[in-house]
């Protein structure tokens, strides 16, 4: 089968449809792109891997329209209890308090099998979205033009994917990765565990907590999951062979160290290595790798799939923006700049974790139970999971902004049809200047309020009281809680340029601020177009 050689019929190429691919093409297509993925397995995978998402993850679950749908799928991340060699509390976990900053739960479980059917259906809603599965990606060419992808479907046809850009969400043995020769740097992490998902008859039995059992004996964790699904990760010991431990009588063994099972039914066991590892580089032109294609973190931290996810959604509005000529192809490197030392961040703490829980030394764990029992008597211990989670503190963000860097916050409004609901749902995912009264946006200067028409940019006022409304491209809007009014009074801000992401570009306090940030974005938009 052959294309014509100098037009894409694609935008963008994506190999790999798991939950990151998935997602990656999602916001692809809601915004008009064409895209072709090449996913090797026909069917989801019908057991969970990933069991936890975050407040980020989720907001950008609702921009691509599962929003609804996420609310009846996930069960609240109630903390973390971590008990020590005498089964007592060392460390604690707790959940975030309202009104939640981005307007979802900080942390959640969900059964990662539903998610990915809702993403597959979600996408087959976009006529310019080709699928295609049980295709597997076996060679890859790229020119200054576009990228040239050859697949292999089972019975052996072969067909070409000509698009402007690849992007290889194929996971940790990635063929795009392997292609283009890109090494995998260790983070220093390696080790056994095991990870049995089971359902339970009695879903009252035990707490809705997590536990992690920071025994040098046998380590391990408990995590409830939506409905009745119970997940216990175990640590294997030093000499114990992972092949044998996998067996089914040996599941049950350790199963019974950890809990009653009188209730459970086991739903899959699976033995996996802990890595922690980051890609070298993300991009080599016109070919990107994103989830764990270019990084894997140890589960500590629950936050693989969370990180793939901002990829995602970091990566798709700057494709956008670059192939609709409002940016130049420099932009693609604020990927990288941006995504990589927060990866390396959120792995860096993960292993931290790690080493807490996993500890195998008697006498090392009692020392450290005597420590951190001390750091949580004392409240020197940081006990809100989310705040081990960095803002960027590089790329296209005006760094000597205030709040440059840190994520938008999503509060809950009045939507001019008289509806609530959360802040997105009324954008779309493009920049936004957005204040807290009307008479903040009259402070933009002509030649600012143009090229923001021109980047399709939004305008919103978030208040107190009043009406909302939407008229003349301003969208005003009252909101429930408070919440964005607090952020930007202890911030000092009156407006903030948000990036389509909801990380913010940077905040303003006066005219002159706030049309210098206007005029900085868009010079960093337009370098090298």
């Amino acid at each position: 089968m052959s294309m014509p050689a100098d037009n894409p019929i694609h935008d963008v190429a994506i190999v790999g449809l798991g939950p990151v691919g998935a997602i990656f093409a999602n916001l692809l297509a809601k915004s008009g792109l064409r895209v072709a993925a090449v996913e090797r397995v026909a069917d989801i995978y019908d057991k969970p891997r990933a069991i936890t998402l975050d407040h980020e993850a989720l907001r950008v679950l609702q921009a691509i329209g599962l929003g609804d749908f996420m609310e009846q799928a996930i069960a609240p991340h109630n903390g973390s209890h971590y008990l020590g060699v005498d089964g007592e509390i060392i460390k604690i976990f707790d959940p975030m308090p309202p009104p939640f900053p981005l307007g979802w739960i900080p942390n959640v479980t969900f059964v990662q099998p539903d998610l990915e059917q809702a993403l597959r259906d979600r996408l087959a809603d976009y006529p310019h979205a080709d699928i295609f599965l049980a295709a597997t990606g076996v060679a890859l060419q790229q020119d200054d033009g576009a990228v040239m992808l050859t697949a292999r479907r089972e019975s052996g046809e072969e067909f070409l994917i000509r698009a402007r850009y690849l992007v290889g969400c194929d996971g940790a043995n990635s063929f795009v990765r392997k292609q283009l020769g890109i090494g995998l740097d260790d983070l220093a992490f390696d080790e056994w565990w095991m990870v049995v998902d089971t359902l339970t008859s009695d879903p009252a039995r035990r707490p809705a907590k997590s536990f992690q059992y920071c025994w040098p004996s046998r380590p391990g964790t408990f995590v409830p999951g939506p409905r009745n699904l119970r997940r216990w990760e175990i640590k294997l010991l030093p000499g114990e062979d992972p092949e044998a431990a996998g067996a089914p009588d040996n599941v049950v063994k350790l199963l019974k160290g950890f809990t009653d099972i009188s209730d459970l039914t086991i739903w899959r066991s699976a033995v996996y290595r802990f890595h922690a590892l980051l890609g070298q580089r993300w991009r080599d032109r016109r070919v990107l790798l994103m989830g764990d294609a270019v990084h894997q973190t140890p589960p500590f931290l629950g936050q693989g799939l969370c990180a793939g996810i901002r990829d995602a959604v970091n990566l798709a509005w700057k494709l956008r923006l670059v192939l609709r000529g409002d940016a130049g192809d420099a932009l693609l490197d604020s990927y990288e700049i941006e995504r990589k030392p927060h990866v390396r961040a959120v792995v860096a703490s993960a292993k931290e974790f790690g080493k807490i829980i996993g500890e195998l030394d008697p006498v090392a764990a009692v020392e450290r139970d005597v420590r951190l029992r001390a750091d949580l008597k004392a409240g020197k211990a940081e006990t809100i999971r989310q705040k081990f989670i960095p803002d960027l503190v590089s790329g296209l963000i005006a760094r000597d902004a205030a709040l440059a860097g840190r994520l938008f916050v999503q509060p809950h409004v009045r939507a001019p049809d008289g509806r609530t609901c959360r802040l997105d749902d009324l954008l779309k995912l493009e920049f936004a200047i957005v204040t807290t009264a009307a008479a903040p946006m009259a402070w933009l200067s002509e030649a600012s309020s143009s090229a923001w028409q021109r980047l399709s940019g939004e305008r919103v006022v978030i208040t107190a009281s009043g009406k909302s409304s939407d008229s003349d491209g301003l969208l005003t809007v009252i909101e429930r809680d408070g919440l964005f009014a607090d952020w930007m009074r202890q911030h000092d801000a009156t407006a903030v340029v948000v990036r389509p992401d909801r990380y913010v570009f940077g905040a303003a306090r006066n005219a002159g601020e706030l049309n210098m940030l206007v005029e900085q974005l868009l010079q960093n938009l337009s370098a090298e177009r």
